[in-house]
């Protein structure tokens, strides 16, 4: 389980353990907030392809499926 504080996720560096579409190295490019300041999601963007997409930050903690860093 990675520890991260979200509020310092912006432009952070993550490896997909289980890459798709060549797709392995992503950078937060944006976090979406609440209108009390709280962190929700994150956009990644693939480096590869430039695709982004939104999850929930919270699922940047699990080791099965990202990892801190490029790797």
């Amino acid at each position: 389980m990675n520890r991260i504080n979200p509020r310092k996720l912006l432009l952070s560096k993550w490896t997909a353990a289980h890459p798709q579409n060549r797709e392995k190295h992503f950078l937060v490019t944006e976090l979406i907030r609440d209108e009390d300041g709280t962190v929700l999601e994150v956009e990644l963007q693939a480096v590869l392809t430039q695709r982004s997409e939104r999850l929930d930050w919270r699922t940047l903690q699990n080791n099965e499926h990202w990892l801190l860093g490029w790797k």
